[in-house]
């Protein structure tokens, strides 16, 4: 009778704690080479939407949510030269989330002032339609 080489067995290639320690240091250093980068597109999305937040009128109708936003970009911006990626990547996010509700604030501010508007329009058609009946 032939016998089949078997293949060896894992613990005989690498014991489990080592196997265990192996994948924990690979997974480790990907995320430390992820930390590592600068967030460059946190940051242009962040200056993009502020950029939105000021076309809407968010420094008009939303003056303290902008600043909030540019307060936060600067200090991201900061952060990447200290080399604290983590904290400006965190910043850039927050800076990009109240530019948006500045850009938001800022639609619904208008379209308020243009029903405002509508509503006066209707009724001075309203009183005038009644004065040429009279």
């Amino acid at each position: 009778m032939e016998q089949k080489p078997s293949m060896p067995k894992r613990s005989a290639l690498l014991p489990s704690s080592t196997w265990i320690a192996t994948a924990t240091l690979g997974c480790a250093l990907f995320l430390a080479g992820c930390a590592g980068n600068p967030p460059t597109t946190e940051l242009a999305v962040a200056t993009q939407a502020i950029n939105a937040a000021d076309t809407a009128g968010g420094t008009q109708y939303a003056p303290a949510e902008i600043r909030t936003a540019r307060d936060k970009l600067a200090a991201a911006e900061r952060a990447v030269a200290d080399k604290e990626y983590d904290k400006a990547r965190r910043l850039a996010q927050q800076a990009e989330w109240d530019a948006r509700v500045a850009e938001r604030k800022a639609q619904a501010e208008k379209v308020q002032r243009a029903l405002q508007d509508a509503r006066q329009g209707v009724e001075e058609l309203r009183e005038e339609s009644l004065r040429s009946v009279r």
